[in-house]
C-alpha cells in the first residue's frame, strides 16, 4: 500500500486521453508480444539444433502468442495484429479506412522492434550457432528465425497461392468466430478459438513457406535483419520472395471476407434490427469492439 499514492499519481500524469493514441499503443504492445513469442519459439528451435524445440513447438508458440496478444489489447485497439485483417474490416465497413495506414505502420513497427528484442535475447545463441556469420542461406543460416523464406521447390506463383489461401482461411475463420448470429464462442474464449484456428493453419499449410499470413509479421522482422547485418540477400533470396508475404495476404483477406459474406453472413435470417433505419452493432467482439468506439 506504500506505493498506492505513487501509482495513482503516475497514472494521472501518464494516462493518454487521445483515443487513437491509446489504440496505437495497445496495438503496438500486442504485436510486439505476438512476434516476441513467435520468433522466440523459432530461435529456440533453430539455435538448439532441435534439441529444445521443433516445428510443432514453434507453431504452438505462434498460436499461443496470438491468444496472449488478443487478451492484452482486444478491448482497446481490437488487437487486429495483422494488416490483412485490418484491411478486411475496412472492406466490411467495420473499421475506418483512414485508420488503416496508421495501424499498418504501428503493426510493422511492433514487429520490427520485437525482432530486435529476440535478436538481443538470443544473441549469444545465434552467434554460437552461426559461428559469428549472419547468413541468409546455407546450413547455418539464421535469417529464417525472423522472416519466412520459401522451400527450395516452391515457385513464386505457388507461394502466392499459398498465402492467399492461408490468409483467406484465417480471415473467414475469425469472422465466423466473431459472428454473433453463427455458433458463438463463449464470451472471453474468442482469443482461444482464434489461437486454435492459427495453430490449425500452421499445421496444415506451414511446409511451403512457414505460413506467415501477416504482412507485418514478415516484413518488420525482415527489415530488421537487413538493418542488423544480414544484408540485401534477405530481399533477394527465393527469387525476390519478400513481396509475396506482403501482397498475397492482403488479397487473401479480401477473398476470405468476401467468401464468408457471400456464403454465410448474407443468408442469416432477417431480424428486426435489419430493417431500414435501425442500426445494429455487427462489430466483431475480439477484433473491432473497443470501449472507445471508432470515431
Amino acid at each position: 500500500m506504500v506505493f498506492a499514492p505513487f501509482l495513482k499519481r503516475a497514472r494521472t500524469l501518464l494516462r493518454v486521453r487521445n483515443q487513437l493514441v491509446r489504440e496505437c499503443l495497445a496495438e503496438l504492445l500486442a504485436v510486439f508480444v505476438l512476434i516476441l513469442i513467435t520468433l522466440g519459439g523459432s530461435a529456440q528451435t533453430v539455435t538448439s539444433l532441435g534439441t529444445k524445440g521443433d516445428l510443432l513447438t514453434s507453431h504452438l508458440a505462434g498460436a499461443l502468442g496470438v491468444m496472449v496478444a488478443i487478451y492484452m489489447a482486444g478491448g482497446v485497439s481490437g488487437a487486429h495484429l495483422n494488416p490483412a485483417f485490418s484491411l478486411a474490416l475496412c472492406m466490411l465497413a467495420r473499421f475506418p479506412w483512414w485508420k488503416f495506414p496508421i495501424f499498418l505502420t504501428v503493426q510493422t513497427l511492433g514487429a520490427f522492434l520485437s525482432a530486435g528484442a529476440v535478436y538481443a535475447l538470443y544473441y549469444d545463441a545465434i552467434q554460437n550457432y552461426s559461428n559469428g556469420t549472419l547468413a541468409v542461406s546455407g546450413p547455418r543460416e539464421t535469417a529464417s528465425i525472423f522472416a519466412t523464406y520459401p522451400a527450395d521447390y516452391l515457385s513464386l506463383r505457388n507461394g502466392f497461392l499459398d498465402q492467399v489461401m492461408g490468409t483467406g482461411l484465417l480471415v473467414a475463420g475469425v469472422l465466423a468466430i466473431g459472428d454473433p448470429r453463427n455458433n458463438g464462442v463463449p464470451r472471453g474464449l474468442e482469443p482461444v478459438a482464434v489461437a486454435l484456428l492459427v495453430f490449425s493453419i500452421e499445421l496444415s499449410m506451414g511446409s511451403n513457406c512457414g505460413s506467415p499470413i501477416n504482412p507485418a509479421r514478415d516484413f518488420g522482422p525482415r527489415l530488421f535483419t537487413y538493418v542488423a547485418g544480414w544484408g540485401t540477400e534477405v530481399f533477394s533470396r527465393g527469387n525476390g520472395w519478400w513481396w509475396v508475404p506482403v501482397v498475397a495476404p492482403l488479397l487473401g483477406a479480401v477473398a476470405g471476407s468476401a467468401l464468408y459474406q457471400l456464403l454465410v453472413a448474407f443468408h442469416h435470417p432477417a431480424e428486426e434490427s435489419d430493417s431500414p433505419g435501425v442500426e445494429r452493432n455487427i462489430m466483431i467482439p475480439i477484433a473491432t469492439r473497443t470501449p472507445y468506439g471508432d470515431k
